[in-house]
């Protein structure tokens, strides 16, 4: 079963879409590098786009996707629009991370316990 995007979660839990829009945005090597840049230090449009090649509307497209998922913020002085990181949202994806590595681990164990109890066993 497939989360829906918009659908709200319980009470003190992020919602699956907001979790999905996160590691849709974190699929992409681009943005992933994006991030790591504004992991630095706060940047114009221009200064991240310079380093890519790819015309300005295909990149528009790359820091649309991290604004949407919330891993970055956006505000416009002027004509300059300058983007930071907002570490919060990266905390999402690696609570995911941490609760699926620990629900596995747990699995993994209660495996290995099994296995060993049917060894022991045989062993009689």
């Amino acid at each position: 079963m497939t989360p829906q995007a918009g659908r709200s979660a319980p009470q003190g839990k992020v919602s699956p879409a907001v979790v999905d829009s996160v590691f849709r945005a974190l699929a992409d090597p681009t943005r992933r590098d994006v991030l790591v840049r504004l992991s630095e230090r706060s940047a114009s449009v221009s200064d991240l786009a310079a380093t890519y090649d790819m015309a300005l509307p295909s990149f528009m497209e790359h820091l649309k996707v991290l604004e949407g998922s919330g891993l970055v913020r956006s505000h416009k002085e002027g004509r300059v629009r300058t983007y930071e990181l907002v570490p919060k949202q990266l905390r999402l994806a690696e609570d995911w991370l941490t609760r699926q590595r620990t629900l596995w681990e747990r699995r993994l164990d209660q495996l290995d316990s099994y296995l060993m109890q049917m060894k022991q066993e045989s062993e009689k």
